[in-house]
């Protein structure tokens, strides 16, 4: 049987993925890291396509509406079973 330790250098690193071409290491420098970071979030926000005004109104206007549909649903849900409620029960009200 083959020991562990007899093992050659070019097959310790097996099972690793390899890196790609040009990436370097994780630094360890918390100050390139939070930079680095800093440039990606940046470099993100540019590619951000924000609603017009008009469009932000409208989409505005649909998540109130919504909202106030299941507002209205869900009060008459609980008038319902609170009264359904009161009545198994017999409480007078």
């Amino acid at each position: 049987m083959a020991d562990d330790t007899s093992r050659s250098d070019a097959t310790a690193d097996k099972g690793r993925p390899t890196r790609k071409q040009g990436e370097k290491t994780a630094s360890r420098n918390p100050g390139k890291r939070l930079g680095r970071f800093l440039k990606e979030v940046v470099e993100q926000l540019r590619k951000v396509v924000y609603p017009t005004r008009r469009q932000l109104i409208t989409y505005s206007v649909v998540v109130l509406v919504f909202v106030g549909i299941v507002m209205a649903y869900i009060g008459g849900l609980d008038l319902l079973f609170g009264d359904l409620v009161r009545r198994a029960f017999g409480a007078d009200s």
